[in-house]
C-alpha cells in the first residue's frame, strides 16, 4: 500500500468514523429520552439535521425509534467501506451492506464500553461533576446500568454493575467478532470491540 493510499484510508476513516459517532449518538440519545437542551445533545442535532431531516420525510419512525437514523448510520457506514475499497483498487461489493450494520453494532458496543469506563473514572476523579458530556454518558448509560444494579445484593455503596457489563459486553464482543468473520469481512474493515 502506498503512502497516498494510506493517507486517503486515513482521512476516510476519521472523518466516516466522528460522522458514524455522532449519528449514532443521536438515534441513542433520542432512545434514552437525554437532555435536548445539554450543549453537547444541540451539536449533535445541528450535526446530523442537514441529512437526517430529508431522511425522515421518507423513512418514518417506528415504535419510539429514529428508524432514519439507523438508515443514515448504515449509509454512512457503508460509504466509508466503499471509499476504502476504492482506494484500494477495489469494486465495492453486495456484502457492503451487511459489513456496515455489523460494524454499527460494534460501534454501539464501543460506545457503552468506553461510556462505562468514563463514567467509572469520572465517579473516582469528579463524583457528582455536572459537566455537559458526563451527564449525557450517564444518561445513555442508565437504560443498561439500572437493571444491573437492582439485580446486584447491596455491596456497602460500591457499585459493581459497570464490571458486569463490561463482561456482558466482551462477551458480545466474541459474538461479534465470530459473526464478522462468517460474513467473510476483510480485517481492514473490522470495528473491534473494546480494547
Amino acid at each position: 500500500m502506498t503512502p497516498v493510499e494510506q493517507v486517503g484510508m486515513l482521512v476516510v476513516n476519521t472523518f466516516i468514523s466522528l460522522y458514524l459517532l455522532v449519528v449514532i449518538l443521536r438515534f441513542l440519545l433520542q432512545v434514552v429520552r437525554a437532555d435536548f437542551y445539554n450543549p453537547i445533545s444541540q451539536f449533535i442535532v445541528k450535526a446530523t439535521n442537514p441529512l437526517l431531516v430529508p431522511m425522515r420525510k421518507v423513512i418514518p419512525g417506528f415504535g419510539g425509534i429514529d428508524v432514519a437514523s439507523l438508515v443514515l448510520a448504515i449509509l454512512v457506514q457503508a460509504l466509508g467501506i466503499s471509499l476504502i475499497m476504492m482506494i484500494n483498487g477495489a469494486l465495492p461489493v453486495p456484502q457492503v451492506l451487511l459489513w456496515s450494520v455489523i460494524n454499527i453494532i460494534a460501534f454501539v458496543l464501543n460506545i457503552y464500553f468506553f461510556g462505562l469506563l468514563i463514567s467509572i473514572f469520572a465517579s473516582w476523579v469528579a463524583p457528582g461533576s455536572y459537566n455537559p458530556a458526563l451527564i449525557l454518558i450517564n444518561q445513555i448509560l442508565e437504560p443498561v446500568t439500572r437493571p444491573v444494579r437492582k439485580m446486584m445484593p447491596d455491596m456497602g455503596g460500591l457499585d459493581i454493575s459497570p464490571i458486569i457489563i463490561i463482561m456482558l459486553i466482551q462477551v458480545m464482543s466474541i459474538m461479534h467478532t465470530a459473526i464478522a468473520q462468517s460474513s467473510k469481512m476483510p480485517a481492514i474493515f473490522y470495528v473491534g470491540v473494546g480494547f
